[in-house]
């Protein structure tokens, strides 16, 4: 989109709770990026990962997959006995609308104040694949289609567009 601000990722952490800004557009470009550090974040003991979304215009479906895929991991994990969240921080009323809309509001806590935090840190771009950027397209739609009826009608052509792509690429490795 001409004129979208790319998308930016910064973090800070603090005890065991990571606070990720996610700024401009977040979009498929950015999710493996986005996945990689919420992974990372997760291997290094923070339990609680706090999104502060002030400046996030918009989230496109493969970034609002990789974020219902985190948060359903949370959500279980929370039913096991971990302290595991997701927690959004000044999220517009579009992305509300979008979580609420695909089912994913549920599995997430909106804050109304954020934790005080340190200096953040920008998040470098990773170098990702064709391959790691068609999988996580894959399997960020599939997610969003398994979460209930409405979304396996309007990710599945999507999803199966995404599987051809990366089956494709997966036999050229």
């Amino acid at each position: 989109m001409n004129g979208a601000p790319p998308t930016s990722l910064s973090v800070c952490v603090r005890d065991h709770v990571a606070c990720v800004r996610v700024g401009g557009r977040a979009n498929f470009s950015s999710s493996v990026d986005f996945k990689r550090l919420l992974l990372q974040l997760q291997a290094d003991g923070c339990a609680e990962i706090i999104l502060d979304l002030k400046d996030c215009t918009l989230m496109d479906s493969t970034f609002l997959g990789v974020l219902a895929s985190a948060a359903m991991k949370c959500d279980t994990a929370r039913q096991a006995g971990s302290r595991n969240t997701i927690e959004l921080f000044q999220p517009s009323e579009r992305i509300l609308e979008l979580l609420d809309n695909l089912g994913v509001l549920p599995l997430l806590t909106v804050l109304t104040v954020a934790p005080p935090m340190g200096a953040f840190q920008r998040v470098a771009d990773g170098q990702t694949t064709r391959l790691e950027l068609n999988r996580a397209c894959f399997e960020a739609h599939k997610t969003l289609m398994n979460m209930g009826p409405d979304n396996e009608r309007r990710f599945k052509d999507a999803t199966e567009f995404f599987e051809k792509n990366l089956r494709q690429d997966e036999e050229k490795e």
